[in-house]
């Protein structure tokens, strides 16, 4: 891949961990990006799903940082991001797995309306709009994640997909 097209693909990999837009991932990214999870689908915070979700929230952003904020002050920036983050999670995206899914397991309770371990292709799509994803490629892409074609997203394929989508190749 063309070193250009690797930065564009990093830098929206890094927005999408952004969600204030400031510049820098930090714990309030991860906190913001529950608290609207939870508001989407009506969950409140005090309850067992919407502890679940901010605790792998929490455990998602150490993890991250733990590996990629090199100065130590709490925000990992696009360089450290770049850099730290995306080469050790290329080097090993089991460990990127390990890192996300506690986030990811609890947010598939938040939006799994029927409790069967599983989302539906509609319920994705609109967790994938709450991280700005846009609307026709959240149908998209939700629809890409249903790989048995069962209509319903499982926790293997969420966290196999998503540790594809940031542990891209130069």
């Amino acid at each position: 891949m063309v070193s250009t097209e690797y930065e564009r693909r990093i830098a929206a990999r890094f927005a999408t961990f952004d969600q204030d837009g400031n510049g820098y991932i930090d714990r309030e990214d991860f906190s913001t990006a529950a608290k609207a999870l939870l508001a989407e689908f009506g969950v409140t915070a005090r309850s067992d799903q919407g502890q679940a979700l901010y605790a792998g929230a929490e455990a998602f952003w150490q993890g991250m940082a733990g590996i990629a904020d090199r100065d130590g002050d709490q925000r990992i920036t696009r360089e450290e991001f770049v850099t730290g983050a995306v080469k050790r999670l290329r080097d090993n995206p089991g460990r990127f797995a390990e890192i996300a899914r506690p986030f990811l397991h609890a947010a598939l309770a938040v939006a799994d309306q029927d409790t069967d371990g599983h989302a539906t292709l509609a319920d994705t799509a609109r967790v994938l709009r709450v991280f700005h994803v846009p609307e026709d490629l959240a149908q998209t892409v939700a629809a890409a994640l249903d790989t048995d074609g069962d209509g319903r997203i499982g926790e293997t394929e969420i966290i196999e997909a998503f540790a594809r989508y940031f542990t891209v190749p130069e």
